[in-house]
């Protein structure tokens, strides 16, 4: 095929523009730095720390007792590598010299043995993440009466997808580790439609049946035994401004679910000092705002409905 060099000029042009732009948008450009957190390499990692947490279920078989351990020290001996890696990144990326000097050899030192700190002490809080994460699991079968047995909630429940990536993330996110958390929780959303901020405080046996559309803010704490359907959100009412019309950042603008709390359906709970008690339903397409009392059922008084015949009528004779 014959060369348009027209084409090619004005692809060459194009080029220029482009890189042109970068001049002028600094702020969504990452030129000329140590390198970020690699999201595929994050989402790698979660997969083989859910493999840890889940044995057997994912792309590894055929483990016993009489394999596991070598199987088990060898992820660690990965992950420890791995993750050091990017958690070093991130935190590289979070300190107050990120635009300066902060890829010299004795600085990068740093961030890497602090990156080796942070994944030494995520590694070992994974026994306590199976604890939560077998509450979560067995809260889903309690919950519904379709599932056949803790294996197929394992193997197919986005709700429980989503909570295990959450408790990752969030551990992540209690440490102080910049970006990754995120990363995990977006990656997450957009397997499943479920969106937890890796910032919500959620106890145990947390259950999200059906899942898609449920939204979970920053600063929402939802205590045990709680259980949400699809289309929930857990948000905010609005947001502070300071005197100088910015966003007010830190305070608490989502809502407080207690213990043993049940949400329906497309139920909407915003604002940080609306509460729902230990024992409440809040039922389908609710929208609430205010704190309510343990032991209340809220629910929509539900509209008339309107039938009309559609079928012919015959005629007169």
């Amino acid at each position: 095929m014959a060369t348009d060099f027209r084409i090619k000029e004005e692809l060459g042009q194009l080029t220029d523009r482009l890189v042109d732009s970068y001049l002028e948008h600094r702020s969504i450009n990452y030129l000329g730095h140590c390198p970020l957190p690699n999201v595929a390499d994050v989402v790698s990692i979660v997969s083989d720390v859910k493999e840890l947490l889940f044995p057997g279920y994912r792309r590894r078989q055929h483990l016993h007792m009489g394999n596991v351990t070598y199987f088990v020290g060898d992820m660690i001996d990965s992950l420890h590598d791995r993750l050091t890696q990017q958690i070093a990144r991130a935190v590289r990326y979070g300190s107050d010299t990120q635009h300066s000097d902060c890829c010299e050899t004795e600085k990068l030192k740093d961030f890497e043995m602090e990156g080796q700190r942070q994944t030494v002490r995520f590694l070992e809080s994974l026994p306590e993440l199976r604890r939560l994460l077998a509450t979560d699991v067995q809260a889903a079968f309690d919950g519904d009466p379709a599932a056949s047995g803790l294996d197929e909630i394992i193997f197919c429940y986005p709700g429980l997808e989503a909570i295990s990536s959450y408790r990752i993330a969030h551990q992540l996110f209690r440490q102080g580790v910049p970006l990754i958390p995120r990363m995990i929780s977006e990656d997450a959303h957009k397997l499943t439609g479920i969106d937890i901020h890796p910032g919500a405080k959620i106890g145990p046996s947390f259950f999200i049946d059906h899942g898609t559309g449920v939204v979970i803010g920053a600063t929402c704490e939802i205590g045990s035994r709680v259980k949400i359907y699809q289309g929930v959100t857990l948000g905010a009412l609005s947001f502070a401004k300071d005197e100088d019309g910015n966003l007010v950042r830190g305070s608490k603008r989502h809502p407080t679910i207690d213990d043993d709390v049940v949400i329906y359906a497309n139920a909407t709970v915003l604002g940080g000092e609306t509460t729902v008690g230990a024992n409440c339903v809040v039922g389908a397409s609710v929208s609430l705002t205010r704190t309510i009392p343990p032991y209340t059922v809220v629910t929509i008084e539900k509209p008339q409905l309107r039938f009309r015949d559609l079928q012919p009528k015959p005629e007169a004779g």
